[in-house]
């Protein structure tokens, strides 16, 4: 894609490229089978834009912003005359050292975030309202920045993410799928941390594992095996180096000790998502996989494809 696609496109695609927020809610929701909640669901997803500045108006420095993502077998039923080219379900990963990245249900998934988790909140709950008994919440989860935008495991995420005409080639789909141009791939997974084991490491040892310094996040070399960072450096047989765009958001709570980081990721292409989790989760080569899986479990895994907004809001009944 030249440097010209996007400023020649009329396109608008939803809010991908949002600066990386305070506060987020991801809402992950089945659609029931009958044609009124199909159509319920056709009306809130269309309309979402008047949702989100009914409840931003409030406060505009608040950044409020709401990426609405369809399942693949949501699309189906919405009887499209075309799909995204390599929209498809999460398939699960059976990978190395007795960890899998499951395969779990979701029609819709909701990308809340701005700096105030209450207009967050709120938007979330008008959503769900408009919506009613036409959907069931899968998940819901409430992340939130950490410090100097580190993880629960305390190392900082989302380093790499391109910035600027990148991102849009990176995240964005290009001339190469006309009909969905502006739109995006993107696939959320939680993990649930070990805190209490990855606590008995050592700084080196866990800075070994990630692949960088903790306390100034610098890179490491890997040595005789591919770290976190290594194994999520996707190169392609060309030598071309393939990003996607990460909005990690820590969670937790204390007195359930649960904690966690809930992974977000928006790509071009989705092969690019699915080998970066085939090389943690199985490993390369074969069985050196990521050893952050021995700390972190994946308890959910979905795909989705975010339209661009003229797509979303042809979706109207």
């Amino acid at each position: 894609m030249d440097d010209q696609t996007w400023a020649r496109t009329p396109i608008e695609p939803q809010s991908v490229n949002a600066p990386l927020s305070a506060a987020a809610i991801f809402l992950v929701v089945t659609v029931a089978a009958d044609e009124t909640s199909l159509a319920t669901a056709r009306d809130v997803v269309s309309d979402i834009g008047a949702l989100v500045r009914a409840v931003g108006f409030r406060d505009l420095g608040g950044r409020l912003s709401c990426n609405v993502g369809i399942g693949s077998a949501l699309w189906e039923r919405l009887g499209q005359p075309s799909r995204p080219r390599q929209l498809d379900r999460f398939h699960t990963i059976p990978g190395s050292g007795g960890h899998t990245a499951v395969s779990t249900p979701g029609d819709l998934l909701f990308h809340i975030r701005g700096e105030r988790l209450d207009q967050c909140f709120e938007l979330e709950r008008l959503i769900l309202a408009k919506l009613g008994d036409a959907v069931e919440v899968v998940d819901e989860t409430q992340g939130f920045r950490y410090f100097d935008s580190r993880d629960l495991l305390g190392f900082v995420d989302g380093t790499e993410n391109p910035t600027g005409q990148s991102m849009a080639e990176a995240a964005l789909i290009g001339d190469e799928d006309p009909d969905f141009t502006g739109g995006s791939y993107v696939v959320v997974q939680k993990y649930l941390h070990d805190l209490a084991a990855w606590g008995t490491l050592s700084t080196e040892q866990q800075e070994a594992i990630i692949g960088r310094t903790k306390a100034d996040n610098l890179e490491l070399d890997d040595g005789e095996r591919l770290s976190h960072k290594g194994l999520n450096t996707i190169v392609d047989e060309n030598g071309v180096e393939h990003d996607i765009l990460r909005d990690n958001m820590p969670f937790g709570r204390p007195g359930a000790k649960e904690f966690g980081t809930y992974f977000i990721g928006y790509s071009r292409d989705l092969w690019v998502i699915d080998h970066m989790l085939r090389r943690m989760f199985i490993g390369s080569p074969v069985g050196e996989y990521d050893r952050i899986l021995d700390f972190s479990k994946a308890v959910t895994g979905t795909t989705f494809f975010v339209p661009s907004n003229d797509v979303l809001e042809g979706l109207a009944p």
